[in-house]
């Protein structure tokens, strides 16, 4: 529970503090939780690595939002 509760406040940190890019969805605790733990745990790539994969996720993950309400709207 004190975990959920550390990922929780980084969230709200990390919205309060960046501006994200339009094509990013915000960091999520997930998110947040596998690049912390990534160093501790696996390190079969560096740090640059581990970044550049959550960006290009995250884009992934606003393009498949994006596409969805669209669908959704046509649909209605």
């Amino acid at each position: 529970m004190l975990a959920h509760a550390f990922l929780t406040v980084v969230r709200a940190d990390e919205h309060a503090r960046h501006s994200r890019p339009d094509e990013l969805i915000p960091l999520t605790c997930n998110e947040i939780q596998r690049l912390f733990n990534a160093p501790v745990v696996r390190r079969t790539h560096d740090t640059a690595h581990r970044l550049d994969w959550s960006h290009w996720r995250r884009r992934h993950q606003a393009q498949s939002q994006t596409s969805h309400y669209q669908r959704q709207a046509t649909q209605a």
